[in-house]
């Protein structure tokens, strides 16, 4: 068996001792828990009292190869090999340091066992250093270099602060504190070169700050400061990419509508893009293609854009191209450039509902955040929206019959297949349809369109959803409530969630006059989505039908603070006619200074408050805005016919019967204007004409007759007077002196007459307006006074005259059969 030689001391009186490789570490192994006096570290060997190994030979290798302990000495103390004779150098050695073996820690401060004055490893003897380390101490005097490098951390942390507000949109804060960094590195300058440390100036600090505060300027639309500080840095040769900043430069031109500054710009910036700088490249060039759409110069747009299509197409460009070629109505390169556009391949996300399918579990138990799939998901729906937009845009224009684009561009959309959706029969090729839809009802083919819309039955809820919502509407355009009910509840079913649903399945509810339920869809509408306008105004309709007037005031005035409107101003105007409070409605009536109908209302406030002057005034107004409201047209006929201004009444009846050429009643009043003046021979033509259009009339003969007996002609008279007699008789009237609204036509409209709406206890028509019935007009027995007082004048020029024929006019005819009007 192999054994080693191990030799403690070579001095004189030494004797070695042979030692077996398994027992190398043998002395160690028991070991005394303090040594006597000594204060050495246990486990040590110590040296024996009188100099000499004091247990004799020490551990002898027995036949085995194990070692025997030396019996301990009288101090207790384990003797033998482990001491070195007295006189040696190894002895000397061993009585001042402690034995330890070959692989120990001992010399890095680690023991065996941790003494009870201290209280854990404590190489260094800091252990009565308690708490926190001591702060650092602060230099007394800085360096005026120390002091330059602490000015540019101070520079460096405005210019952070700077554009984290502008991050935040906070453009006063974020320009302040870049005016305040460009300060201070100004001064930073001017010390270093004081200090004659020009050296050390940091030019990429001054591009920094330069460069930040030109964005900043730009961020709160100071053009002409961000164009200066642009060129400060662009003209500086220490800056060799400064060059690419004249793109900023450009776009600011680009705000301001300069449109051929902007274009030198993008010039001069692509000049100096190194070919390897392809991507930039493409995107100035797209930039210059905008401008010159911008300008109106297509063609040279043109030329950019199929440039970037050639390198790079990407969607957005495809999109802009289409564009151009629709200006130019240039179908060919339409369709085709349609096509590229849906071959266009963009990053690919899984469909919504595959995703929706397997991430259903997983969103349940860990909230995802994935920006990079939000990112690519915001491109598609991005990419989507160019194509249908697209689709919609050249469908009507890119064929002859707007039918056949139509057909063309759906086609298109089943057939691609770059158009990263998960079916052929997609869902843009189904909201073309859709818009195909549509398309029908704005050419009024509403059987196609109702085709159209209900072939979506059998495609998924969504499509469905929405299809059924667009036929109730539909279908409620056109009468149908059955029908459009069906529709509407088969929408709410889809989607309890669809505020436009709602809306339409409340309205069918109104028009039963189901006020109650109808406002509750209403309120369900507005619980979905808060701003929907139509579900407010419905829900002001409900609640004034109920009679609760002031909660419609409060739903008004609300859908008021949302948007301008003609028909919200007109509703709060009317409720508070409704309610009495005429100095209030007036004053709603007024924001709308405009408006014919409105106009005309506040002519009828005033007329009802005996305030003629300004009746007159809004009803002129009125009737400047419109000219073809017959309501206006009556009430200012009436009005100079009270006043005996024949002339204009005469105008305005006038239009009237052009307005309404087969109303007898307007006629008769332009000829009773001309009796009225005098002029009798252009009142007998008229009256003549009228009679042989409207044979049937019995105004007519009575006026002709009261007319020929004015003018002299008894003959004439009496042969009037004879029709009249037997058109009486015929419809059963008698000899009736009074007129009589049942009669027949009558000359005065407003009067009577069939059709009209002549209220015959206050003398005026009446107007449902808002709910509520209002007087058209308080001048209507003037009109009808219009025949009923002989012309005194006329008949005093002609008494002479007619004195030998008039006794037998008057045995004939008696003045209680001249009619009224």
């Amino acid at each position: 068996k192999l054994q080693f030689l191990y030799f403690i001391g070579m001095g004189e009186g030494d004797d070695g001792v042979a030692m077996n490789d398994d027992s190398l570490y043998g002395g160690f192994s028991n070991t005394q828990a303090a040594v006597p006096g000594g204060g050495s570290q246990t486990g040590v060997p110590p040296v024996s009292n009188t100099g000499t190994n004091g247990g004799g030979a020490g551990g002898v290798y027995t036949a085995q190869g194990s070692m025997q302990r030396p019996p301990p000495s009288s101090g207790g103390q384990w003797g033998g090999a482990w001491g070195g004779a007295p006189g040696t150098q190894a002895g000397s050695m061993l009585r001042t340091m402690d034995a330890r073996p070959m692989t120990s820690n001992r010399a890095s401060g680690y023991q065996s066992r941790i003494p009870a004055s201290q209280s854990g490893f404590d190489p260094l003897n800091q252990g009565h250093m308690h708490g926190q380390a001591l702060p650092l101490q602060k230099r007394a005097d800085n360096s005026p270099e120390e002091q330059c490098l602490e000015m540019e951390k101070k520079v460096n942390t405005l210019i952070e602060e700077s554009a984290m507000a502008a991050l935040q949109k906070d453009n006063p804060l974020a320009l302040e504190k870049a005016i305040e960094a460009g300060k201070r590195e100004r001064w930073l300058c001017k010390e270093r070169e004081k200090l004659g440390l020009g050296d050390q100036i940091n030019i990429d600090l001054t591009y920094s700050v330069h460069f930040n505060l030109a964005v900043q300027y730009h961020n709160s639309q100071c053009y002409t400061e961000a164009i200066n500080t642009y060129t400060l840095i662009v003209r500086n040769k220490q800056y060799a990419q400064s060059g690419r900043l004249r793109v900023n430069m450009g776009n600011i031109y680009y705000e301001q509508k300069k449109y051929p500054h902007a274009i030198k710009m993008y010039k001069t910036a692509l000049d100096q893009v190194p070919p390897t700088g392809k991507d930039l490249r493409l995107k100035i060039t797209r930039n210059i293609a905008n401008a010159y759409v911008k300008m109106g110069q297509y063609q040279d747009a043109l030329n950019h854009y199929e440039a970037i299509m050639k390198e790079l197409p990407d969607m957005q460009t495809g999109f802009n191209l289409l564009l151009c070629y629709f200006v130019l109505r240039d179908k060919d390169r339409m369709k085709r450039q349609f096509l590229k556009l849906l071959q266009i391949r963009t990053a690919s996300v899984p469909d919504e509902d595959e995703e929706e399918e397997e991430n259903e579990e997983t969103e349940k138990e860990v909230l995802i955040d994935d920006g990079l799939l939000s990112e690519l998901k915001e491109r598609r729906k991005q990419n989507a929206s160019f194509i249908l937009t697209g689709g919609r845009l050249i469908a009507p224009v890119v064929e002859a019959d707007w039918e056949k684009g139509f057909e063309f561009v759906v086609s298109s959309f089943k057939q691609s297949r770059a158009t990263e959706l998960k079916h052929s029969n997609s869902r843009l090729a189904s909201e073309m349809e859709m818009c195909w839809a549509l398309q029908f009802l704005k050419h009024q083919k509403y059987t196609r369109a109702i085709e159209c819309l209900k072939a979506f039955e059998k495609k998924d809820k969504v499509l469905k959803a929405r299809a059924a919502c667009n036929l109730s509407y539909l279908y409620f355009l056109e009468g149908d409530v059955e029908n459009g009910e069906l529709y509407a509840n088969m929408s709410v079913d889809a989607d309890k969630y669809n505020a436009k649903a709602l809306v339409n399945k409340g309205n069918y509810l109104y028009v039963k006059q189901d006020y109650d339920k109808a406002k509750e869809y209403y309120l369900e509408a507005l619980s979905v989505e808060a701003d929907c306008v139509e579900a407010i105004y419905n829900l002001g309709l409900a609640t004034k039908a109920m009679g609760q007037y002031e909660e419609s005031l409060r739903v008004f005035k609300r859908l008021q603070t949302m948007l301008e409107s003609v028909e919200v101003i007109y509703q709060l105007a009317n409720l508070y006619d409704v309610i009495g409070r005429h100095d209030v409605s007036v004053e709603w009536f007024k924001k709308a200074p405009t408006d014919p109908a409105i106009l005309a209302r506040l002519g009828n406030i005033h007329a009802k408050e005996d305030d003629e002057s300004q009746a007159f005034h809004y009803h002129l107004e009125a009737y400047r805005y419109l000219p073809v409201n017959m309501e206006v047209i009556n009430w200012l006929g009436a009005y100079f016919v009270k006043n005996e201004v024949y002339e204009k009444a005469m105008k305005y009846f006038e239009r009237a019967a052009q307005i309404q050429p087969n109303e007898v009643k307007w006629q008769l009043l332009v000829a009773s204007c001309y009796r009225r003046i005098g002029a009798f021979p252009q009142a007998k033509k008229m009256y003549e004409v009228i009679h042989r259009k409207h044979p049937d009339n019995v105004e007519c003969p009575r006026y002709l007759v009261h007319l020929c007996k004015e003018m002299g002609l008894a003959d004439e008279a009496v042969s009037y007077h004879k029709v009249l007699a037997k058109l009486e008789k015929r419809q059963g009237t008698g000899s009736q002196h009074v007129y009589s609204p049942q009669a027949g036509g009558s000359p005065g409209g407003v009067g009577g007459g069939a059709g009209s709406s002549m209220d015959q206890s206050n003398g005026g028509a009446t107007q449902d307006v808002g709910g509520t019935s209002q007087p058209i007009s308080r001048h209507a027995a003037d009109i009808a006074a219009l025949e009923t007082e002989p012309d005194k004048d006329a008949l005093l020029e002609d008494q002479a005259r007619k004195a030998s024929k008039k006794e037998e006019l008057d045995d004939e005819l008696d003045d209680d059969d001249l009619p009224g009007m």
